[in-house]
């Protein structure tokens, strides 16, 4: 029998393959906190924008289409774009901004004049027990009294000119603006207004770093009513013995069948009570910071 030799096998003839090179995982930088919240603000912002947005070319849309579609009668509402056409050119000529400014005048003269007697005279009865059960029968007298109920009553002891324009828009929005006023001050923690006491705040200290603070939401929810009801009565006001005003301009195009000028001048209303809006908004916003959480600055 032959034996079994053992092969021997020299170190040079034996190939190592080479180990495949192993995946190093580089790490990504991490993003800062300022740019992370900066874009999570900037998506938050857009979605808010673009939802109304969308709502507002819904129906734009509806409106272009209903009257060219047969929907409705196109004489009696005329498609967005005409009417568009329409403002335009009465922008263009400067009826539109006549009209306008008288509109503006008499609305933020009444509204101001409203304004600056409606929040004091709200936070003297809200304040003062004396004083709301001497004002309160009378107030509740009026408050329950329709303001375009007495047009004819102001046009008779005012005149038709301006005043009983004005008077008239003063007594729609002095209500909204007193009750606000009234629930806010109320409605003011007392454990805030305890606190303050108990720190050694005196009366006025109390009522401008405590109740006025925490009455402004109310108060500006009664703001944001009143500008709504000012623009309302303004023009029932000026359809009634009025030269110039949106509520003149929609009334005269009415009688002269100019129905695209009509409906323009009710889309300047909507576009100045939208700006209204959005100013007493960013005001209320701009007063109420101290409301505001972290996580929504």
């Amino acid at each position: 029998m032959s034996s079994a030799v053992p092969l021997l096998v020299r170190p040079s003839e034996v190939t190592v393959e080479p180990a495949a090179p192993r995946a190093v995982a580089i790490p990504r930088p991490a993003l800062p906190a300022g740019l992370v919240r900066a874009a999570r603000t900037s998506a938050t912002t857009l979605v808010r924008i673009t939802k109304p947005l969308l709502a507002f070319v819904l129906l734009l849309g509806a409106w272009e289409l209903a009257p060219r579609l047969g929907v409705v009668d196109e004489v009696f509402l005329p498609p967005f774009s005409v009417v568009v056409q329409a403002f335009a050119e009465l922008s263009a000529n400067g009826q539109l901004g006549e009209h306008v400014s008288a509109s503006l005048t008499r609305s933020v003269t009444g509204f101001s004049i409203a304004l600056v007697i409606a929040v004091p005279v709200g936070i003297a009865i809200a304040w003062y027990k004396p004083v709301s059960d001497f004002l309160n029968p009378v107030l509740e007298l009026f408050r329950n009294t329709a303001a375009l109920a007495l047009l004819p009553v102001f046009v008779l002891i005012l005149g038709i000119g301006e005043t009983s324009k004005i008077a008239l828009i003063g007594y729609a929005t002095f209500f909204p603006i007193l009750l606000n006023t009234i629930t806010g001050v109320r409605t003011v923690d007392p454990l805030l207004v305890k606190s303050a006491v108990s720190l050694g705040f005196s009366p006025l200290r109390l009522f401008q770093k405590v109740i006025l603070p925490a009455a402004i939401p109310s108060i500006f929810t009664g703001i944001r009513m009143a500008a709504a009801g000012s623009i309302l009565v303004l023009i029932a006001a000026e359809m009634v013995g009025a030269r110039a005003g949106l509520g003149y301009l929609i009334t005269a195009a009415q009688q002269n069948f100019q129905i695209p000028q009509m409906y323009a001048g009710i889309v300047a209303i909507s576009l100045i009570g939208l700006g209204f809006n959005f100013a007493l908004v960013a005001l209320e916003r701009r007063l109420s910071r101290w409301r505001t959480s972290p996580t929504d600055a």
